[in-house]
């Protein structure tokens, strides 16, 4: 998704957001020196994702991609690193979960997915863990819990929704994945007992009946 961000109109983004116009240079001048990225990097970068992804927010069903966040936090600060962008990117999209918790602000990263899957990454564990619930096994149910959040995110910060305010919805990738999965194994219709019409249990007998 192309999410042109570098002006946040919602936010009051405090998270040392007053690096943006005296800390840039500084910030930028270390990121090239060096490819490290400092406590004033990481501060810039937490501002800048937290725009960016108040900004996909206000696009119903809209998502971005780690790849794309992380190029769009790096161009919007000036500030570049050699690091890999799975070394760094997770601890500045946590900084990212505690903000919003602290504003009452949805889960923003929720936002944020796979290229290859378009499934949300482990660190959404810390999202459920900052809601009070506990951490999810199964991949379907965190798919599902990510999605809802991201309705609250689009009905939060006012993106356009149809009638009704919206439903939640898994990333293209994610919905595209679990219909091929669908398609290749559908699910077989539940057997039915002949006599009194109640749904037969695994062993196939009818437990009012046998």
């Amino acid at each position: 998704m192309d999410t042109h961000a570098h002006v946040d109109t919602h936010a009051h983004v405090d998270m040392h957001a007053h690096a943006h116009t005296t800390g840039k240079a500084t910030g930028e001048a270390t990121g090239k020196a060096n490819g490290n990225a400092g406590p004033e990097a990481r501060d810039l970068w937490a501002a800048e994702a937290y725009a960016v992804l108040t900004t996909v927010a206000r696009t119903y069903h809209a998502v971005i991609t780690y790849k794309e966040l992380g190029e769009q936090i790096q161009s919007g600060t000036g500030l570049r690193t050699k690091v890999l962008l799975h070394q760094w990117i997770g601890p500045i999209l946590g900084r990212v979960v505690r903000e919003a918790h602290r504003r009452g602000d949805p889960p923003l990263t929720a936002l944020v997915v796979h290229t290859d899957d378009g499934k949300v990454g482990s660190g959404y564990e810390e999202v459920l863990a900052l809601a009070g619930l506990p951490p999810v096994e199964d991949e379907t149910e965190r798919e599902l819990h990510a999605a809802e959040s991201r309705l609250a995110c689009y009905r939060h910060f006012g993106a356009a929704l149809p009638a009704g305010g919206g439903v939640p919805a898994l990333a293209p990738r994610a919905a595209a994945a679990r219909a091929r999965r669908r398609q290749d194994h559908p699910e077989r219709p539940p057997r039915i007992c002949d006599r009194c019409h109640v749904q037969l249990p695994a062993t196939g007998l009818c437990d009012s009946c046998a």
